[in-house]
């Protein structure tokens, strides 16, 4: 186990880190992720021992690693790191993946051994004698990977390790590392600005904010149920709609917005207490002007005031007093024959609507 306490850390008057908080479980793949230049490299590399923390402790496995400093090796030795931009060697595949166990005084039989099994693990069986220069960033990577598991480590820290890869290669490591994580109960600790990669891998993902880890869960947690209206805005959730509580009733709050409108929701706060509502777009429900009454609880009326392509689906703009975003297929916005302009009315559950209370800060 990890466990990082009270960890900060600053370059000058800069302060990356003031208040890190946080257990990884052993054997989980844990997502760091949040703004650029929040610190999730920082940490990484104070886990690794690249870095020094100017207050708090990091504790692997009962041991205060940056107390411990006769056994520096020794915990070095514990990680392994994958970083964004791996180094290539201008040597063999083989000589590449073989610099750590040489480190170690590994025998070369052993090497060999490991070399052979890991290269199969990544796909690249028969490479050992490729020049790792000629590689293709992918296959770098992937190379980068091996040469960090052959050391056996007891937590593999991975550095943005998809940034510079096309998705195609971004798809080969995300599944390598599934496998090893699976197969090998390997310990991951992984930061990515793709918050979709975040989503696919992680066990639990921590969201790093503001000098704090902000929300610390599983990806359901953070991206359907975030605990803030900044963490919501981080992960995506466009509609944050302001507003108070104006009275309860079985457990369903009737919210009076900020801009004149009412919206029920599904919440255990109090009468009066302010809040903002995160409704997904993928929620949301949309209709023609003309469309008979909904059952859902929440019915507001607009018009589309922008259409973007979405990937395989449509994003619209909905005016709705203020702007609220919906995403259906193409077929659906072809055969309801929409265009900027129309008349709409878009729906949505209470329990749909995600409330949290509103802070001010």
């Amino acid at each position: 186990m990890i466990e990082i306490e009270h960890v900060s850390k600053s370059f000058g008057e800069k302060t990356v880190l003031k208040d890190v908080n946080a257990a990884i479980q052993d054997g989980e793949i844990f997502a760091i992720i949040g703004p650029s230049g929040s610190g999730k490299s920082t940490l990484l590399r104070m886990i690794n021992l690249l870095e020094v923390p100017d207050g708090g402790r990091i504790v692997v496995d009962g041991t205060d690693i940056h107390a411990e400093r006769r056994r520096t090796l020794e915990i070095r030795r514990m990680m392994a790191m994958v970083f964004q931009k791996p180094a290539a060697f201008n040597e063999s595949v083989y000589d590449n993946i073989a610099v750590g166990l040489r480190m170690r005084h590994v025998p070369e039989r052993e090497i060999q051994t490991k070399i052979v099994d890991a290269l199969e693990v990544i796909g690249l069986s028969g490479y050992e004698k490729r020049r790792a220069k000629t590689l293709s960033g992918g296959e770098m990577q992937r190379v980068a990977l091996a040469r960090a598991l052959v050391t056996d480590p007891a937590v593999l820290l991975m550095d943005e390790p998809t940034a510079n890869l096309d998705p195609v290669a971004t798809a080969t490591i995300e599944d390598l590392v599934l496998r090893i994580n699976r197969e090998f109960g390997q310990t991951v600790v992984i930061s990515t600005h793709d918050m979709l990669q975040g989503q696919r891998l992680a066990h639990r993902i921590g969201v790093l904010m503001d000098g704090v880890f902000s929300q610390v869960g599983t990806p359901r947690e953070v991206f359907a149920l975030p605990k803030n209206k900044h963490v919501a805005r981080f992960v995506g959730i466009e509609n944050i709609v302001s507003g108070r509580i104006a009275r309860m009733s079985e457990g369903v709050a009737e919210i009076e917005t900020d801009f004149g409108t009412t919206i029920s929701a599904v919440t255990p706060l109090s009468p009066g207490t302010r809040v903002s509502v995160c409704i997904k777009p993928e929620e949301i429900t949309l209709h023609l002007a003309e469309y008979p009454h909904t059952s859902a609880r929440n019915a507001l009326g607009g018009k589309v005031a922008r259409m973007t392509a979405f990937g395989p689906l449509m994003r619209l703009v909905v005016d709705c007093g203020i702007p609220i975003s919906v995403l259906i297929t193409w077929k659906s916005a072809e055969e309801m024959g929409l265009s900027e302009g129309s008349r709409v009315r878009i729906s949505f559950k209470a329990s749909a609507a995600h409330v949290v209370e509103d802070t001010g800060a």
